[in-house]
């Protein structure tokens, strides 16, 4: 991290007047759980990595234009220079991209600024994206699809264009995730308003890799909403590593943030199987995922040492099982890193971290059982039966054969099997700091330095200590140890997934029935008239009403009204969002000379089959699948049109009320069960941080 970055770590920012970006956001300068000007570190990172996106774009372009020109051209020397300049352009990608790694793998500014013990945590870098303008098209789908005027939702574009532009910098809290949430939910409807499955939009939505910086623009609203949910992801990662460890409460926000991170994760692979850009593939969710659960385990495995270990035999038993369980989850991250192809966009300081903690925490666990065995011998006093228990559960099988209570009961044996682990414990620790070494960017962390160096000394003094130089023994090796923990990190996908919005374009009708989906005509006017005291029809729905049990006599029949048509006005007013009693009341005092009563009448529905929407996906070869993502197929039930014809038309009384309604939600999985520790989401009180 370069001496700007470190300088600015966790400061508030300040306007060029002088004023808080707090006050400001308080007197509703931002919207809430937004900051877009603080000059923190976290801020100073996400900027440069925007700068990259437009770098790689810039030399991407570059590259296909004299790739088409070297397939272009026949002449020699004009292929000489293309070839000189696409080395070049190359040669830049390539120091772009390792940029960008470096970016990636600067875990210090997202640290608890009091954190001086603790091995750093892996957080993610929010994906980046470009401004977006509505306007245009949506006030044009207003005019020609709803036959509204498009001026009169200005506001609500604009609304919805604000909250998009202040979901690019979201605070480092929950109330940046809610309103990522709000914002996720609000696509659901807006999907469901503008975006017809057999059209396009003209809207190109632009996201750039957050491991290669590759852009990808896509026409589908799916490749936002699974962007979105990528940074809230990457937010609760955020979240959760600036925590302070130190303390329990900090731990469980950790651990909560870390889950909540692998539960998001989740959603967005089950939810989007066929994501355009790389990093939303299933193969490196699916490795985001474990490590987020191997980060939680870890924090796990902190808070159950954070009051200290007693120097106890099961104490020491339980704690060796617990060390042994982090490494193994860590082993399993490190195996998905090193597989092709996330092998060629996982950051090295990644992978190499990972590898790191395997060594640490298994030496841990070597040294843990070395010490119950070597300083721990059974007593009279003891519970025999208890410590054999759990000394069984610790190999797969016993070194020689020996039975757990034969070791426990030979000083000898133990002594000799201690040592061994002992020696294992230290020749993991060394291997940790030789891989430390191999990475800059791990060389630079000078607490994770510390923090290794400091474990090996403490496994080399106590080899020393039990070292005897007239001693001639049989060296053994150290048997592996069974993982086993009482807290298991376990998703948790939170309820912020999916929160209920206010419809910005809530006058445009029932989303039920005014949607992208549905066709109709355009509204026409009919004059309503009774005779004797009878309107010739009655209502029958919720918001909006339909007409059922036409007389085909009646006046307003005459002019043109149809069964199954939709009120949308009675006179000036709009109707849609009334219910049969309210409409009626409209109606209820109309004479002879009658009323002007604007309707719809429902078009056939079935659509073609959705065509694919383009993907730019910047030259680079297509690794995975450049499908769109899916539509949403949530099926909404039809409304019958037909009724059964009533006998009298001598009332304004409704005969049969059928009520109809409309769920809108994103897609869900079901949440895993939280563990009995789980306490509420981790919150903090400095709003400045994005």
């Amino acid at each position: 991290m370069d001496a700007v970055a470190k300088s600015s770590v966790m400061t508030d920012a300040l306007f060029s007047s002088g004023c808080n970006t707090t006050i400001a956001a308080e007197n509703g300068y931002f919207k809430k759980g937004c900051n877009p000007l603080a000059q923190t570190g976290r801020s100073k990172l996400q900027n440069k990595r925007a700068a990259l996106n437009q770098q790689i774009i810039k030399e991407l372009r570059m590259r296909a234009g004299a790739e088409n020109l070297l397939r272009a051209t026949s002449n020699n020397k004009v292929k000489e220079s293309v070839l000189l300049e696409l080395s070049y352009v190359n040669s830049n990608l390539q120091l772009l991209k390792e940029q960008l790694e470096s970016l990636n793998s600067s875990v210090e500014v997202y640290q608890n600024v009091q954190e001086t013990s603790s091995i750093p945590l892996i957080a993610l870098g929010l994906k980046e994206t470009k401004e977006m303008d509505f306007s245009v098209p949506f006030k044009d789908f207003i005019l020609e699809h709803y036959s509204e005027e498009g001026s009169n939702f200005e506001h609500e574009i604009a609304d919805l264009m604000d909250l998009r532009q202040s979901c690019r910098t979201p605070s480092r809290n929950e109330e940046g995730i809610q309103m990522l949430a709000s914002y996720i939910s609000h696509l659901a409807l807006v999907e469901s308003r503008f975006f017809a499955p057999n059209r396009q939009m003209g809207i190109f939505f632009t996201w750039y890799d957050s491991f290669t910086g590759v852009p990808v623009c896509q026409q589908n609203i799916s490749l936002e909403r699974a962007s979105f949910l990528f940074n809230m992801a990457a937010l609760y990662t955020q979240m959760g590593t600036r925590c302070n460890r130190q303390s329990q409460e900090g731990l469980l926000q950790a651990i909560s943030a870390l889950q909540r991170a692998a539960g998001v994760l989740s959603h967005l692979k089950e939810t989007f199987t066929h994501t355009p850009s790389y990093d939303m593939s299933p193969a490196m969710l699916n490795m985001l995922i474990k490590m987020m659960l191997a980060q939680a385990q870890e924090c796990l495995f902190e808070k159950s040492s954070l009051n200290g270990i007693r120097n106890e035999f099961l104490t020491l038993i339980k704690m060796a099982q617990e060390a042994a369980k982090v490494g193994e989850t860590y082993s399993q991250v490190h195996q998905n890193m090193v597989q092709p192809p996330i092998k060629d966009n996982t950051p090295f300081f990644w992978s190499t971290m990972a590898f790191v903690k395997v060594n640490h925490y298994h030496a841990l666990a070597h040294y843990f059982l070395s010490t119950a065995l070597i300083d721990h011998q059974l007593s009279p006093s003891d519970d025999e039966d208890q410590q054999e228990k759990a000394f069984s559960q610790v190999y797969d099988a016993m070194p020689d054969g020996h039975s757990p209570l034969d070791i426990l009961h030979a000083r000898a044996e133990r002594q000799r099997i201690g040592k061994a682990h002992l020696r294992r414990a230290i020749m993991c620790h060394e291997e940790a700091l030789r891989t430390q070494a191999l990475c800059r960017d791990l060389r630079r962390l000078d607490i994770l330095h510390d923090i290794l160096q400091a474990s090996l000394h403490r496994s080399l003094d106590k080899f020393a200590q039990h070292e005897r130089e007239d001693e001639f023994t049989d060296y053994m090796d150290a048997p592996d140890i069974l993982s086993k923990t009482e807290h298991r990190a376990e998703m948790e996908v939170p309820v912020s997934t999916k929160v209920k919005v206010t419809d910005f374009f809530h006058h445009l009708g029932p989303l039920s029935v005014f949607s992208a989906r549905q066709r109709w005509t355009a509204p026409r006017t009919v004059l309503v008239r009774t005779e004797d005291r009878d309107l010739g029809f009655t209502l029958k729905g919720e918001s909006p009403v339909q007409v059922q049990s036409l007389d085909p006599l009646c006046p307003a029949a005459a002019d043109g009204l149809k069964e199954g048509d939709y009120l949308v006005a009675v006179g000036d007013t709009d109707c849609k969002w009334m219910g049969v009693s309210e409409v009626m009341h409209l109606l209820r005092d109309v004479d002879e000379s009658g009323v002007d009563v604007r309707v719809v009448s429902m078009m056939d529905s079935s659509l073609p089959v959705p065509t694919k929407s383009a993907t730019y996906s910047g030259g680079l070869p297509k690794t995975y699948s450049m499908i769109c993502l899916a539509y949403d197929d949530e099926e909404r039930n039809a409304r019958s049109r037909k009724v059964t014809k009533k006998t009298s038309f001598l009332n304004f009384a409704l005969k049969n009320k059928h009520k109809s309604a409309s769920t809108l939600s994103l897609p869900t999985v079901n949440s895993t069960g939280g563990l009995p520790w789980h306490k509420s989401s981790p919150s903090t009180n400095d709003s400045s941080y994005y």
